[in-house]
């Protein structure tokens, strides 16, 4: 309506049923973290509702100075008054009822929309800080060798009057200015990643289009920088700022061991930034298995990116008759087969791999069960002939369904591979007999055997599934025909507007009152289920490399100015007849020694700290070998590599030049 301010009051026709707009919600309005364009009001008829019914879900709030404790226990009061309000389910008994035990579940409404993503976040945070504390740790080095190098000029000014006080403060200053310069650049940064974020649209993300640069983040950058300014240029200032500065005015072996002592804070920082690098490359490493054990699962459908879903509702007030309406989708989907490049079509009543469909319980009639017992519940879907073939599925034993068995009404059905291995030990072994969904159904035939689908995503196991036919009688007490149904095309044009448009055309010739909305392919879905895994594996990955590139240029750092600072000693050992690359190699071993201990230790933190990702891991143990091997192995050679460098410099000394340095 052009927001026009008086479209309250006008009339939509919403699947064939007029619908008067009675208020206009804002532009920001989302029910249960989904965005709406219209909401309808629910009408419940009393005398149609039976006492056994799981359709809806409830939305409450408490009472102040209510526990969720004390709401459950008031709902677990209210449940046995049931029977007196609710008819009791046809074929079932008020004994049913009771022998059930159902009990209340009231949940978070934060639990239901959030669910465990915090635990995925503060792997997340851990790990950035985790980047933070080497980055820092580099930092801190490089103060350690810039005051190294002015300690001459400190003495001086000590020497001059300067106070300690005073020499800490410009140091401290230094440092905090530079870690304010670091937050500032990060705030930049991390607004334009944060555009990204959002635009991306991650799956599992709960209200990501809400996260923001808020004043909250800039006073947390701020206070974060400002301590990380103070702390790490602390260690600078501990190690050359004393009152016996003056003197380093005087050489001798007291200068020296101050060196020494300072060269040996530079290694243990050094050794803390590898061990602080393995602990994050171990995890991206598991987040890596676990990623590859999830594309390696077959999730019952093959060539996943030639599939495209329409969903299509045909209600009541266009075609009154169950049978016709069943007939129109079989029109529909011959039209959707004849459209260019389109292989192959079927129906069903959901998206493949999205986890949508019913549970419930199925009886065996080859099983007993005491009379007060219910039977476990079990995936239901309601398909077409032509399915299984579409979706790139196989049948395990038996047949698919005909047209003829839908339109006859036949008493047929199909179960997944690991409901029939549950049953009956053997796929083959379920063909013929005979399962039913209510104590009063009729009986219906096990004609065939479908491999396991896992519909609730790739990273959850393979539920038991029942199919069913489209139209079918006396299917818990009331004859039954799928309206609400989506259409599975396979085409290599899968995702293309060209196909959107000629789906228009060909639902618009059977019924032009039909919308077509929600068109996705079942790419798209299983990107979705594998989409909290690769957010944080891809994160971790970036966290882990940064981690590595700072480790190694903090080794790097501390060798070559190892080197530079032995200058002398190095052309002592050549003139006494050293081998340049045995004068090399001392390097080298002193930076795998530093590489060796930092990873040792950053083994032992990634073996304590990795446990806590195990809900985030998929096949894939948290003490994994083959991960921490690999780890280790790397980097050590880069570390080697990363030695080697300065080290050869050592080469390119002449020793007569090396014994007149300074």
């Amino acid at each position: 309506y052009s927001a026009d301010r008086f479209a309250i009051g006008r009339s939509l026709v919403v699947d064939d049923v007029p619908r008067r707009i009675i208020a206009v919600l804002p532009p920001s309005f989302q029910f249960m973290d989904h965005e709406v364009s219209l909401v309808f009001p629910m009408r419940l008829n009393r005398a149609n509702i039976p006492l056994i019914g799981f359709c809806c879900q409830g939305l409450a709030r408490l009472k102040p100075g209510v526990t969720l404790a004390q709401a459950n226990a008031d709902v677990a009061r209210m449940l046995p008054l049931a029977p007196a309000k609710f008819t009791v389910n046809p074929g079932f008994s008020l004994k049913n009822y009771t022998d059930a035990r159902i009990g209340p579940k009231l949940l978070p409404l934060k639990d239901r929309l959030v669910g465990d993503i915090g635990k995925t976040l503060w792997v997340l945070m851990g790990t950035v800080g985790i980047v933070l504390l080497i980055a820092c740790a580099n930092v801190a080095n490089l103060l350690l060798v810039r005051a190294d190098s002015r300690r001459h000029e400190l003495a001086i000014r000590a020497a001059l009057g300067a106070s300690m006080g005073r020499i800490v403060r410009e140091l401290l200053f230094e440092s905090v200015l530079l870690a304010f310069a670091g937050g500032g650049l990060g705030l930049l940064l991390a607004y334009a990643s944060l555009r990204v974020l959002v635009l991306s649209a991650v799956p599992h993300m709960p209200r990501l289009s809400e996260i923001s640069i808020d004043p909250v983040a800039v006073a947390f950058t701020f206070v974060t920088s400002l301590l990380a300014g103070i702390f790490f240029g602390l260690i600078p200032v501990f190690k050359c700022v004393r009152p016996q500065l003056a003197g380093a005015l005087h050489g001798g072996g007291r200068t020296q061991s101050q060196s020494r002592e300072r060269h040996r804070a530079r290694s243990v920082l050094v050794i803390a930034q590898v061990a602080l690098a393995v602990v994050l490359l171990v995890g991206s490493g598991l987040m890596i298995r676990t990623f590859q054990a999830l594309r390696r699962v077959d999730p019952g459908v093959s060539h996943i990116a030639e599939l495209e879903t329409l969903p299509v509702y045909i209600p009541a007030t266009q075609v009154k008759d169950d049978a016709l309406a069943i007939h129109m989708e079989e029109d529909i989907l011959r039209r959707l087969g004849a459209i260019p490049g389109v292989s192959q079509a079927a129906i069903s009543d959901t998206v493949p791999l999205e986890g949508e469909g019913s549970n419930n319980p199925v009886y065996v009639e080859d099983h007993l069960y005491r009379a007060t017992a219910a039977p476990p519940l079990r995936g239901f879907h309601f398909i077409s002939p032509g399915y299984i073939s579409t979706v790139g599925s196989r049948l395990v034993a038996g047949r698919e369904f005909s047209w003829i068995d839908t339109y006859d009404h036949a008493l047929v059905a199909l179960v997944s591979e690991n409901m029939a291995r549950e049953l009956w030990k053997e796929p083959k072994a379920a063909l013929g007999k005979r399962i039913r969904f209510g104590r009063t159904d009729a009986w219906r035939t096990i004609i065939g055997v479908v491999a396991d689908l896992r519909n609730n995503g790739v990273d959850q196991p393979a539920p038991p599934i029942v199919y069913w036919p489209l139209l079918m009688r006396d299917f818990g007490a009331k004859d039954l025909a799928a309206r609400t149904v989506t259409f599975v095309i396979r085409t290599p044009r899968a995702g293309t507007a060209a196909l959107l448009a000629d789906l228009q055309r060909a639902l618009g010739g059977v019924n032009s009152r039909l919308p077509v909305a929600n068109v996705k392919t079942v790419q798209s879905v299983y990107d979705r289920s594998l989409a909290r895994t690769t957010f944080t594996f891809t994160l971790l990955l970036i966290a882990g490399g940064m981690a590595l590139l700072l480790g190694v240029i903090g080794l790097y750092g501390v060798i070559s100015y190892s080197v530079a600072q032995r200058t002398r000693e190095i052309g002592v050992r050549l003139a006494l007849g050293a081998s340049p690359s045995g004068v090399s190699r001392m390097f080298i071993r002193h930076g795998l020694l530093l590489s060796a201990v930092g990873a040792m230790g950053g083994l032992a933190g990634a073996f304590a700290l990795t446990r806590l990702m195990k809900s985030l891991l998929y096949d894939v143990s948290p003490a994994d070998p083959f991960t921490y091997a690999v780890v280790a192995a790397g980097l050590m050679v880069i570390s080697a590599l990363a030695s080697y460098l300065p080290a050869r410099m050592t080469t390119r000394i002449a020793p007569s030049i090396a014994l007149r340095s300074e």
